[in-house]
């Protein structure tokens, strides 16, 4: 079983490689809240919940820490998104599921096994 990563505290550095538009999908996938950083120095803590990238002007949409939204903010207002809140979904890879289901499953077996004997 491989040890599953997270991007948990990762502060983007934008180059040619790496771009905006990477940075919003991998923070889209991320399950956990992130810092979007705007052009204009504007700082907004919240959860990316969708985003357009075909859109004739792409955006995303966040909720922000406080939960409120869904609010939008256009790609191009974007300077970077940094990767600031705890992921949930750390650990809770397939191999960590298939375990946690295989584990429940035995118990059942025994439970099952153990009120047939009695």
């Amino acid at each position: 079983m491989t040890e599953e990563k997270s991007l948990a505290g990762w502060h983007p550095v934008l180059k040619d490689n790496l771009t905006v538009s990477t940075v919003i999908d991998l923070a889209f996938d991320y399950r956990g809240n992130v810092t979007i950083v705007k052009h204009d120095g504007t700082i907004i803590e919240g959860f990316i919940s969708n985003r357009n990238s075909t859109a004739p002007e792409p955006y995303i949409e966040y909720f922000d820490k406080s939960g409120e939204g869904p609010s939008t903010v256009p790609y191009s207002q974007i300077l970077n998104i940094q990767f600031t809140g705890k992921d949930t979904a750390a650990g809770q890879s397939w191999e960590a599921w298939m375990k946690r289901k295989e584990t429940a499953n035995a118990k059942l077996s025994k439970v099952a096994s153990e009120t047939s004997n009695t």
